[in-house]
Parts: structure tokens; sequence; C-alpha cells
């Protein structure tokens, strides 16, 4: 059974004739996939209620995400912005507001606070490559940031990092496919396990420090 969906594979099933898929808890559906399946009325075969949360354009528990840009991330912050409300998140925007110079360390640390104080569940931060953002926002408490680059890298910051903030590079990925990457870092659960040990070790050094 298929881990994850992309629009390929369902334009494939679609040609096949078939009506249904059948899908795992951790299966992954990108956007455009998913975008597919409710156009072509597929019928989703989960055995717990994961298939009610695709159907509903929600993939995660998640429910307030936190976004903010510099200048160079803004005019991509607000079709994403547009894109969470329209999939049923609650976004707190922090700014910037307009594409006029401003510093990035500002906004990636609002967005930081909102995840670290509990206003919102996950954070999301956009400027020029994604690296500026990361290094501020993984400066405050208990805020593991991730950049993201490609699909394993994303999947793996959740799974093995149980990162809470992730951030984007506006000027070097298209919008299409951050939005992918930003779904499938929602829609993937922390594994703790032995990972957790080694994020227990993360907090030890921010203590002492």
């Amino acid at each position: 059974m298929r881990k994850l969906f992309t629009e390929r594979d369902i334009l494939e099933i679609v040609k096949s004739g078939k009506t249904e898929i059948e899908i795992l808890n951790c299966t992954i559906i990108t956007p455009s996939a998913l975008d597919l399946i409710q156009k072509h009325k597929l019928k989703i075969n989960a055995k717990d209620t994961l298939s009610e949360k695709i159907e509903n354009k929600i993939g995660s528990r998640i429910k307030k995400i936190a976004i903010g840009s510099d200048h160079t991330g803004f005019s991509v912050k607000e079709e994403i912005k547009r894109f969470l409300l329209e999939k049923g998140f609650h976004v707190e925007d922090v700014g910037t507001h307009s594409e006029e110079s401003c510093d990035y360390p500002d906004y990636a640390y609002a967005v930081s606070l909102a995840v670290k104080n509990s206003i919102v569940d996950r954070g999301v931060i956009l400027d020029a490559t994604g690296i500026p953002s990361s290094i501020c926002a993984n400066k405050v408490d208990g805020i593991r940031a991730a950049v993201g680059y490609n699909e394993y890298a994303v999947k793996s910051s959740r799974e093995h990092n149980n990162s809470n903030v992730i951030t984007f590079a506006a000027r070097v990925n298209n919008t299409d496919f951050i939005k992918s990457l930003l779904m499938l870092w929602l829609q993937t659960d922390f594994e703790g396990g032995r990972h957790q040990k080694r994020l227990d070790k993360i907090t030890d050094i921010e203590r002492k420090n």
C-alpha cells in the first residue's frame, strides 16, 4: 500500500477506472493530489479518521499556525496564508505586511514566541533562503526550526526531530512546491522512541546555555 500519493499517482488511478483509494495512517497526500481526489470524487478507504481529515482538507491535528516573513517573503507569505485558510486552519499573521525593507529577526522571533507560548500549534516563516529565519528561531527556548528544502528533509524533521517551526526559501522555491512541502510537514507525526532521547539531549543543551 502506498505511503505517498502525488498528482501523477491519482491521474493513473483515474485513468485505470478505479473509484477508491486505500491508505495507511501514515499516508501522505500532496495538495495537488488531494484536489484531484475531490475533483473526481474518489472514495478514500482508511482504518481511522484520517479519511475524514483529508476530505476536510486538514491532514493533521494542527489547527492554529503562526506565519511571518520579511519583505523578501511577503508575497509568498500572503499566498501561503490564503492557502492555509482555505484548508481550514486558523492563521496568525505576525507580519511583515508590505514589501518595504525590514529585518527578518523581528518576524522569526514573533512566530517562535507564538509557538513557545502555545498561542499556536506550529510556525511558518519565509525569507529569501529560509536559513536566517531558522537561525533566529532556534535561539528561542523550545523551538526546533527546520529549513524546508525537499520532501525527505521536511518529513525527517517531523519524524525524527519533532520540528515545530519550518522556514522556506521564498526566492528559491516556487509557491506550489512550498505548499506541497508545508502540507507534508503538517501531516507528518513525530515517531518518538529513540528520537525523543536525542531531543532530550538538545533540551539539556538549552538549559546549560
